[in-house]
């Protein structure tokens, strides 16, 4: 067996690149040989923990539909697609790794036309999403990757899920937890983790402040970036995010969790939570409301980490 498996992640946001490295870095412990691939401000965390990363052309359909119009979509996000897979195709036609595992639909596409097995790892189903032309694209998505992948493993914080993709199979939650990855030196107290989406974080970590709460909040000019988030998190008392890579980390690090949404798949991640009432989160809309939920936040969640599951899938079936 070729024992080399390529390993791409989404543009957009860091949370893409950091859980797709803990896959990478679960296949290594299996004995497999990987190269990476990306792209987008996530590809930073990759280089700072020590790996090279092929960067191909960057999409942003988030920003460019939610914060722009269709037209920006059609004018940029689009142009940029087609780019995106060409980069991808040429990777891989030069890596010739025995399968890809990705979170990345371009990935998708460049291993079918170049022939190559691909696993898909992502969360994303239509029924997050309130606006037709955001549900229509996400359901033909799906459809796709399902139709091209070997696999489409879904990792959640929930069970299986009335508005989850039929056809996925579920795994659970993954996070970046590497073994030598040392925890924070001072008290974390209620770590804020805004997403590239979020606003006003500054303003929730003041007022969170005002309360007499210890506050350290991610990506300000006083954070230093780290290898990984997750021993942060363990040592937090409180994790206040808006995405569903910090969602994640947070079950698989056992701190309770407050969810502050912002984009269209974040508000539908957490109807979902509601909807399942998933132990260790709070869904919460405004700052005041957070602040209140930091008071007295939820219980302790308690997952497994799902990067192991997702490697062994991929290897048994390769061997």
């Amino acid at each position: 067996m070729d024992r080399t498996v390529a390993v791409a992640h989404y543009p957009e946001g860091a949370g893409h690149a950091t859980r797709m490295l803990g896959v990478a870095q679960a296949l290594e412990d299996a004995g497999v040989e990987v190269v990476l691939a990306g792209g987008g401000p996530g590809s930073r965390f990759i280089e700072c923990n020590g790996y090279e990363v092929f960067r191909a052309a960057p999409v942003d359909y988030i920003g460019d539909y939610q914060e722009g119009s269709l037209g920006r979509v059609l004018t940029k996000s689009l142009p940029y697609s087609a780019k995106r897979v060409v980069d991808l195709v040429g990777w891989l036609r030069r890596e010739e790794p025995a399968a890809l595992v990705t979170d990345d639909m371009f990935g998708a596409m460049a291993a079918s036309l170049t022939g190559t097995p691909v696993y898909v790892v992502t969360h994303n189903a239509a029924s997050y999403y309130d606006a037709a032309v955001e549900q229509v694209f996400t359901w033909l998505l799906n459809r796709y990757q399902l139709s091209v992948a070997e696999s489409f493993l879904y990792p959640a914080v929930w069970p299986p899920d009335e508005g989850d993709p039929p056809g996925v199979e579920h795994v659970p939650p993954i996070a970046l937890d590497p073994t030598d990855s040392s925890g924070p030196d001072v008290d974390v107290g209620v770590l804020v983790v805004p997403s590239v989406y979020s606003t006003n974080f500054d303003v929730l970590a003041e007022t969170l402040r005002t309360e007499g709460r210890d506050v350290t909040l991610v990506g300000t000019d006083a954070w230093e970036a780290v290898p990984a988030l997750l021993p942060w998190i363990r040592a937090a008392d409180v994790v206040v995010c808006s995405g569903y890579s910090t969602v994640m980390e947070a079950a698989v690090g056992g701190t309770p969790c407050v969810v502050y949404p912002f984009t269209d798949e974040q508000h539908g991640v957490t109807r979902v939570l509601e909807r399942r009432g998933v132990r260790g989160f709070q869904v919460e809309h405004s700052i005041a409301h957070v602040a209140r939920a930091v008071r007295h936040p939820p219980d302790s969640p308690s997952h497994d980490n799902g990067v192991d599951r997702v490697a062994d899938h991929v290897v048994d079936r390769l061997a």
